[in-house]
Formats: structure tokens, C-alpha cells, sequence
């Protein structure tokens, strides 16, 4: 076990970037705990998977792993078999089992408007490349966030492929064997809040925490409170560093 003090990486979801995560990376700072946002590439499960893998190696340190929306799905791949990960958290985040893919999931409890507010259009490495339009994108992705600053988030989005949403997991989820936590919105219109209950129950997380009001973005308008879960999960692996 190493002894070294861990580092929480945040990784971002569909239609998010990684500034998204720029209120918890400040509590976060201010607590004196090292963390990083990765940059998700959106362009397939297995390759962005292999890139957070690739992310935490090159940290050489033990790791508290945090994905939003689709980032569940990523660190739930990256994180198998990854003996640096000491905890994961779910923030509005997918938390899947094998073969299971956001698309899926997103259809396994009613509620989810995103398929209505999407733009497809095709892209040279073959298929679509989802985003939200405009428009749409305020009351859909974020309707607790500033009208002003939902338009920047909106022209800041960062777009998914089809094939990356529809990608089931390969091999056996991470959060079978490593201790979770889940944060989420009551309000989100992405992912139905009972889908995301349902899958913190599956994993048997450690903490579930359902932000009355919050949308999807919690990670910008609810930041105290989804840092306090990454800080609980870090103090968790605090105490593996001390054993």
C-alpha cells in the first residue's frame, strides 16, 4: 500500500468540459487536497477509459477517481484493475454494470428530455457527434445555473459521438471492489434521479446524497456539496494510506 497522499482526478461528462469542475476544484484546493481535471476525449468508452488510465499512471500516486454523467461510466472502466484508485465518486454520474451503456441507462427509469433537445450531425471518423443546442441547453443541462452562465457552458460544451454513449463496459465494474460514493440532482433532466438512485444502491455506496432542486450540472451550481463527498472519499483513502 503506498504511502503517499492521494490526488482526486475529475473527470467530466457529455456535453461538459473540464472548467466545469472549476467551484470543486477550488474547495478542494482551499482544503489543501491536491486534485486535477482530465480532459475527456468523448469519442469512445474503451479509448477514453485507456486515457484516464493513462492520466493516472503518469501521476504515480493513489488516486480518488470522480466522474459526471457519462464520466461515470469512464472511470468505472478506468478504475477496474487499477490498484492506485482507493475511491470512486459518482457525481450525477453513471455508475454501470457489464454491458450496460449510458444510452441504456438513461432509458431504464422514465424521465430523461435530453434525447429531445440533441443536434446529430456526422463526423469524418464515422457516425454522429451528439450536442445540446442552445437553446435547449439551459433548462435541460443546468436550469439552476445563471442564465448567463448556462450560455457559456453552452458554447463551451464539449459534444459526444453516438458510438461513446452506446458503448456498453467491457469487463467487470470498479465499483465492485472499490468503495463509493454518489451525489446527484432530484431535479436532473438528463439522468432520472431513480435511475442514479438505483445504481448507488447496486454499487452499496457508502454515502448517496440527493440535492433537492439541482439539475444535472451540480458540479457548477451545487459545488460545496459535491466537494464534501470528494472530501469524504478522500479522508476514506486517507485512512487506507495510514493502515
Amino acid at each position: 500500500m503506498s504511502t503517499e497522499r492521494p490526488i482526486v482526478v475529475l473527470v467530466h461528462g457529455a456535453f461538459a468540459e473540464s472548467a466545469s469542475w472549476n467551484g470543486v476544484l477550488a474547495r478542494l484546493h482551499g482544503n489543501g487536497i491536491d486534485a486535477i481535471a482530465v480532459a475527456n476525449p468523448l469519442r469512445s468508452l474503451a479509448g477514453d477509459a485507456q486515457y484516464v488510465r493513462d492520466v493516472i499512471a503518469g501521476l504515480g500516486r493513489p488516486v480518488v477517481l470522480v466522474g459526471h454523467s457519462y464520466g461515470g461510466l469512464v472511470i468505472s472502466a478506468a478504475a477496474s484493475d487499477n490498484d492506485a484508485v482507493r475511491a470512486l465518486v459518482y457525481v450525477a454520474g453513471f455508475a454501470p454494470d457489464t454491458g450496460e451503456s449510458a444510452l441504456t441507462l438513461s432509458a431504464s427509469f422514465p424521465g430523461s428530455t435530453l434525447g429531445e433537445a440533441l443536434i446529430a450531425y456526422p463526423v469524418s471518423s464515422g457516425g454522429n457527434e451528439l450536442a445540446i443546442r442552445a437553446d435547449a441547453f439551459h433548462q435541460q443541462f443546468a436550469a439552476d445555473v445563471p442564465a448567463s452562465e448556462a450560455a457559456l457552458m453552452a458554447a463551451t460544451q464539449r459534444p459526444v459521438t453516438e458510438q461513446a454513449l452506446a458503448d456498453g463496459l467491457p469487463g467487470t465494474p470498479a465499483w465492485r471492489r472499490i468503495p463509493s460514493w454518489f451525489v446527484y440532482g432530484e431535479q436532473d433532466r438528463n439522468i432520472p434521479a431513480a435511475a442514479l438512485a438505483f445504481e448507488a444502491e447496486r454499487a452499496g455506496a457508502r454515502s448517496v446524497q440527493a440535492l433537492v432542486g439541482a439539475s444535472h450540472a451540480i458540479s457548477v451550481s451545487r459545488p460545496d456539496e459535491v466537494a464534501a463527498a470528494i472530501q469524504d472519499a478522500f479522508r476514506f483513502s486517507e485512512t487506507l494510506r495510514a493502515a
